[in-house]
């Protein structure tokens, strides 16, 4: 999640797209590590921990901000919120151990296609012609990855649709509450809401943990912490115009991570299908970039765990 981003004086294409390279693949370094842990963890048990490394690196940032208080109103919205990205948490923990990495990937591009959905119901965000059949593409994308009638539809394929839809709702409160608090205080308040709302279902589903898995979740955090700062540099050196597209190789990297480390097999109509959805997103940033508006939809990284 990011706050309203001000305009880039000094645009540099070259580095942003360098940024966002990093950032993707920072990401799918850490989908590869959760993928490797497979179904060996529970899902709430393995995001707990997850959660607690991403809340130990944030605790010299997170405790000034709650010895400084936050305004009237706010507890509620990080506590709403906090509820909502832990549900989206533990889909994707279950879906990611057990669809290939490319589906889970390109389903979760889904996701700021949702945001913008999530904007006209809850912002008052226009949704003009052109926008509405960006979004039925980005639809028809979707449903070209999952393939209803052709093939079955598993548990884990359901995971990462209602992980789509709950890391929109996180994002969308995040936007409300960045109008009102800094950014460090989102995202720590976000990791401190969620470890205390996983905590509980963990404890309740809890097997033992061996050195190599809490090794393998420390690196989880770690690489996403790396994958959400290459982001935010990037959009600080260039405008998501420039950004957006290069995200589409995230599916590619998953792709190929899927295939060389995982034996899982080359989907082609899983590329189609995110790259279709890709292309949706980046008409829909285009737009929101021509008519100078407070831009809402953000990349499927800003939407990640």
């Amino acid at each position: 999640m990011t706050e309203t981003r001000a305009p880039i004086n000094d645009p540099k294409p070259v580095q942003g797209v360098a940024w966002m390279l990093a950032s993707g693949l920072s990401f799918v370094v850490m989908t590869g590590f959760v993928r490797w842990l497979g179904t060996d963890l529970p899902a709430p048990q393995g995001a707990f921990i997850r959660f607690g490394f991403g809340l130990l690196f944030l605790l010299p940032t997170l405790l000034p901000l709650l010895r400084r208080g936050f305004p009237p109103g706010t507890l509620r919205l990080f506590t709403l919120r906090g509820l909502v990205h832990m549900v989206a948490v533990i889909c994707w923990f279950h879906a990611m151990a057990r669809l290939p990495v490319a589906e889970v990937t390109a389903i979760g591009y889904l996701n700021p296609v949702l945001v913008t959905l999530g904007g006209v119901l809850f912002f008052g965000e226009v949704l003009a012609l052109r926008r509405i059949l960006a979004v039925l593409v980005a639809i028809c994308g979707a449903l070209i990855v999952l393939r209803p009638g052709l093939r079955e539809i598993t548990d884990g394929h359901l995971a990462q649709v209602g992980a789509a839809f709950f890391f929109a709702g996180s994002y969308l409160f995040a936007k409300r509450l960045s109008a009102q608090v800094s950014a460090s205080a989102i995202v720590g308040m976000m990791s401190l809401c969620v470890t205390i709302g996983l905590a509980p279902l963990a404890f309740w589903v809890w097997v033992p943990v061996s050195l190599t898995q809490l090794g393998a979740l420390a690196l989880v955090a770690v690489f996403a912490t790396l994958g959400h700062y290459c982001m935010t540099r990037a959009f600080g050196v260039a405008p998501l115009t420039v950004t957006q597209p290069v995200t589409f190789l995230q599916l590619v990297w998953a792709t190929l991570l899927g295939w060389l480390v995982f034996g899982e097999g080359v989907d082609g109509w899983v590329l189609l299908g995110g790259g279709t959805i890709i292309a949706a997103i980046s008409y829909i940033t285009f737009r929101e970039a021509q008519l100078k508006r407070r831009p809402l939809t953000p990349p499927p990284q800003a939407t990640k765990v």
